[in-house]
């Protein structure tokens, strides 16, 4: 079976659900998780559940053709820039990068109603 090769960086309030998902979801391969707080729950989940977690986003990034989609659902503004960044030096034209916004699309779709989140207050 094909598979999404799928890298989630930030499962805080608002990426654990999704993380939660993607993890049962028998199509997707989770390839790593980043977080700054390596404590947190979607942490230890993801962790639990064999995926590899580190504190350093670039990480996941530096994985280059191994990962097909990296969620960026920590709604940082440096975090998006430096990911962008970074793979335009790197020249990987395979890796897509889902933005906070789809990423709540895709809550809300799972779900059936809007998924309120901490994030939502932030401009884009």
């Amino acid at each position: 079976m094909q598979k999404f090769r799928i890298g989630m960086v930030g499962v805080g309030e608002t990426g654990t659900p999704l993380l939660k998902q993607l993890l049962d979801a028998p199509f997707v391969e989770m390839v790593g998780v980043a977080d700054l707080d390596l404590q947190l729950p979607g942490v230890l989940l993801a962790k639990e559940r064999g995926v590899a977690v580190t504190d350093n986003f670039i990480e996941i990034a530096e994985q280059g053709e191994r990962v097909d989609i990296i969620i960026d659902v920590t709604g940082s503004r440096k975090v998006r820039d430096d990911l962008r960044r970074y793979m335009q030096f790197s020249g990987n034209t395979h890796t897509v990068i889902v933005h906070e916004r789809v990423a709540l699309l895709m809550l809300s779709l799972g779900a059936g109603q809007w998924v309120e989140t901490r994030h939502d207050e932030l401009t884009y």
